[in-house]
């Protein structure tokens, strides 16, 4: 990704102004492309370039087939994942935005999703079922009333076996037409037939609600297909996929008096090949890896993952930018991704003495952290991925940029882009004041300020009021698809 030119491919989408995008995921073949935003849809995408012969890109470059320069994505389906809502028993309004999406199994060809708003999750089948129409007026012309034109079926004998038994018919016409002296002596209904064509379809096959409290912030498939998990600031509970009514609560750090709250979840992962193991983060910078099989409520941790704090680094600030805002196992299962305010982490977990490299995101924002915390930037929470083979990480920043390091650890490189039509070009728009809508249950002030664009280190400009939260890398090649506010970039090297 960082050695070759990043070349944007021909998918934008541009969706409503209010209809910002907020979860972004592949599946695992990376044939299929799921968006939601903050107005309860999913948008699906499907790969075409490969699909017309079958196989991987790089199983078709072995094999000799012409490749386009870029993978193609196409709009595939959507639908209504979550309608608003208000809970009366807490004066409590319920947000339709999609917080997370999660690719399942596929099953006969049918495509399965579980999608999630702050407290309810649902799981979606979309498949092609052929479309089924109501017929034509199946009449015979020949017997038509009036001087209008009749429709007639395409197969004339599909309604005569439907017709009622005795008596003499008279055949509607499609318009103009004049009823008979006495009226018609029996009534003919048009029939349904099945028709050749076909029609995506999404339908809901479970709903998994009241389990959470607090804002549902992650959820994550099982290895073993059958469960996952879900986690909310104080909780983490496991579901069966087929039990929508019962889940068990595997993680709970709510203390008895709530005063005594030191640290939330911030985000949790099942581990991609260990159906015993997942991870999750919290708000104090710290990982922890629990092991399913040690006890049925995980109080206690299998390993702990944290960087010691730096003599004297302490400030009002430490604790906030500390705060882990996703996670992610890279495909092999040996390393996790942590992405906090200022830094990416990579962890390995056979070593929880400290992460085995660091990447700089946010230096350059050190300067400015009295202005982030005015105007509530300092609380965005900017998600991570890595690539699948393992070599390269990124992440999201401000002024619609985005970052890929290098893994290699003698040198960490690093390329700087910007999701427009041009990555290599850097457009700092006319600021404008963000929406206040990220809470967190740690945080208590909340102060107004004025904001407006900067400057970096190096004289970069940066604008804190767009900002690149969601992005996802492709699980076999260099693609990565970004959602910059309304607008969904994929670009590929």
């Amino acid at each position: 990704m960082v050695e070759n030119i990043i070349k944007f491919l021909n998918l934008i989408v541009f969706l409503y102004a209010v209809d910002i995008i907020s979860a972004i995921e592949f599946d695992r073949s990376g044939d299929h492309l799921a968006t939601g935003d903050r107005g309860g849809r999913v948008v699906l995408f499907e790969r075409t370039d490969t699909k017309d012969h079958g196989g991987s890109r790089r199983d078709l470059e072995r094999m000799g087939y012409p490749i386009s320069r870029h993978p193609e994505f196409r709009y595939k389906t959507e639908f209504q994942s979550h309608e608003p809502e208000f809970d009366y028993l807490k004066s409590l309004e319920i947000e339709e935005k999609i917080n997370k999406i999660r690719w399942c199994q596929t099953t006969n060809g049918a495509l399965f999703l579980l999608s999630t708003n702050d407290k309810t999750i649902k799981y979606w089948k979309v498949q092609e079922k052929k479309v089924k129409k109501i017929s034509e007026m199946n009449v015979d012309p020949s017997k038509a009333i009036g001087n209008g034109s009749i429709a007639s079926s395409s197969n004339s004998s599909i309604g005569k076996q439907y017709l009622a038994n005795g008596g003499d018919k008279y055949d509607l016409p499609s318009n103009d037409f004049s009823i008979p002296p006495g009226g018609f002596p029996s009534l003919r209904l048009p029939v349904v037939v099945t028709c050749d064509e076909t029609s995506l379809m999404a339908s809901c096959r479970r709903v998994y609600a009241h389990a959470h409290d607090y804002h549902i912030n992650s959820i994550s498939n099982n290895s073993d297909g059958e469960t996952f998990i879900s986690a909310d600031d104080l909780r983490i509970n496991l579901w069966n996929l087929e039990i929508s009514n019962q889940s068990f609560n595997i993680v709970d750090v709510k203390p008895a008096n709530m005063e005594d709250l030191t640290e939330v979840i911030t985000s949790a992962e099942f581990h991609p090949g260990h159906c015993n193991t997942l991870a999750y983060s919290s708000s104090k910078g710290s990982i922890r890896l629990i092991d399913l099989r040690q006890s049925a409520l995980c109080d206690s941790h299998a390993k702990l993952f944290e960087e010691p704090e730096a003599p004297g680094s302490r400030s009002f600030f430490t604790e906030i930018i500390a705060s882990i805002s996703d996670i992610k196992f890279a495909r092999d299962g040996r390393h996790i991704l942590s992405r906090d305010y200022m830094t990416l982490k990579l962890w390995d977990i056979n070593m929880d003495s400290g992460p085995v490299a660091s990447f700089q995101v946010h230096e350059h924002l050190r300067p400015k952290l009295c202005d982030l915390y005015e105007n509530d930037s300092i609380f965005d929470k900017f998600e991570c991925c890595l690539s699948g083979d393992g070599l390269r990480v990124a992440t999201g920043s401000y002024s619609n940029l985005f970052r890929v390091f290098g893994c290699n650890l003698e040198s960490t490189e690093a390329t700087t882009l910007e999701a427009s039509k041009n990555p290599m070009r850097r457009q700092v728009q006319t600021p404008s004041r963000p929406s206040r809508s990220l809470s967190s249950i740690t945080r208590v002030v909340r102060r107004a300020g004025a904001e407006g664009p900067g400057v970096d280190a190096n004289g970069n400009s940066f604008d804190f009021s767009t900002k690149l939260l969601h992005l996802a890398w492709h699980p076999t090649e260099n693609s990565i698809a970004c959602a910059a506010a309304n607008s969904l970039y994929m670009y590929y090297a």
